[in-house]
């Protein structure tokens, strides 16, 4: 009997018992094609995350848990689910690691603008415990090494500003989300780091002055604001080599503070860098030539030729990209069809998609 294959299920008989494909009413068939979607699409969508364990972090007297670490600390090591850390509004000065063996963390705020994790750690900035000098690599608010992490309605700020690198939020894990959340810093306030991490930005406001999106993960910020404090470098890509992607910025708005009018899109940090913005609109803040090559590095000294820097379909004053540099390149329709989230995010993956979690 031929094999014959329908919404990608085998089937026999047309898999009906009693029917044959011509004798098959259309009502049944109608009534067949629904239930096969309907199944489709409710796994498609089966990204609802039901957590074992629930913390509540409170500046409240009383409280169980002062302090976001100390509630992280109080998780199960690789625990059996996800755990949901609700954080009242309060100003929490402290410098928080989710370390790798933390998976599954939910930091959720009770909102943007009122729960605010703050510190002010920098490059040079000698340790009170240690006597050493902070690098950029550990001079973060917030460090995430733990894979699924999952964070919600807060902010995550570096005070430091002007004195050195001073990262805000330090993203090791893979699959990582944030959502609704404020990321604010001067130098590089997100370090989207670690070859292969995956990290979704949606709803998020981050700001800064140099180079202040930068690392070598696949990263995405969707309908994202981006605010630029200093005429300077909004990324600073260093993808690895053999990596289709790297910083994806999608329907996103650039702005700028007052008087800020000389901003590039990003230079290569490493010589593979590849960051690309779709449907966003650029401020008037965005230099006619878009993107600089980073000369002067002696070890890497002609970028250029390796990275890709990329536009399509962008909007507003800085997206004219008739005086580009001549190595942007602007994406091929064919091209843009490959952006899409669970390309850039899961490529062949068949699993429910990661970044479309939520509680």
């Amino acid at each position: 009997m031929p094999d014959r294959t329908r919404f990608g299920v085998k089937m026999e008989n047309n898999g009906i018992t009693g029917y044959n494909e011509g004798a098959m009413p259309v009502k049944r068939k109608l009534l067949y094609v629904i239930v096969i979607l309907g199944g489709m699409l409710t796994s498609a969508a089966q990204s609802v995350i039901e957590p074992y364990r629930q913390i509540t972090v409170s500046k409240e007297k009383g409280a169980a848990f002062q302090t976001i670490q100390e509630a992280v600390n109080a998780t199960r090591d690789l625990g059996p689910g996800y755990v949901l850390i609700h954080i009242r509004n309060g100003v929490y000065r402290e410098k928080v690691s989710i370390p790798g063996w933390k998976t599954k963390v939910i930091l959720r705020g009770e909102s943007r603008e009122g729960t605010v994790i703050v510190n002010s750690d920098f490059s040079g900035k000698k340790d009170s415990i240690t006597g050493q000098e902070r690098t950029t690599f550990n001079s973060y608010t917030l460090l995430v090494e733990g894979n699924d992490f999952t964070a919600e309605n807060l902010t995550v700020k570096n005070a430091s500003c002007g004195e050195g690198q001073a990262v805000a939020l330090h993203v090791e894990g893979d699959r990582a989300v944030f959502r609704n959340c404020r990321i604010l810093g001067c130098q590089d306030t997100v370090y989207a780091a670690a070859e292969g991490s995956r990290q979704y930005y949606e709803n998020c406001y981050v700001e800064g002055t140099t180079d202040f999106i930068f690392g070598e993960a696949t990263a995405v910020f969707s309908k994202c604001t981006i605010k630029s404090l200093r005429n300077s470098y909004i990324t600073a890509a260093a993808t690895p080599e053999g990596k289709d992607f790297g910083f994806v910025f999608l329907h996103c708005r650039l702005v700028a503070a007052e008087g800020v009018s000389g901003v590039f899109l990003g230079r290569p940090w490493r010589p593979y860098a590849k960051t690309v913005f779709i449907s966003c609109n650029l401020g008037g803040h965005i230099v006619p030539e878009g993107w600089d090559p980073w000369k002067g590095d002696r070890m890497f000294p002609e970028k250029e030729k390796t990275a890709f820097y990329a536009e399509y379909d962008n909007t507003g004053p800085g997206a004219d990209t008739g005086k580009r540099v001549p190595w942007a390149k602007q994406l091929t329709r064919k091209q843009y069809r490959s952006y899409t989230l669970r390309h850039i995010l899961m490529g062949k993956e068949k699993e429910n998609p990661w970044y479309k979690r939520s509680l």
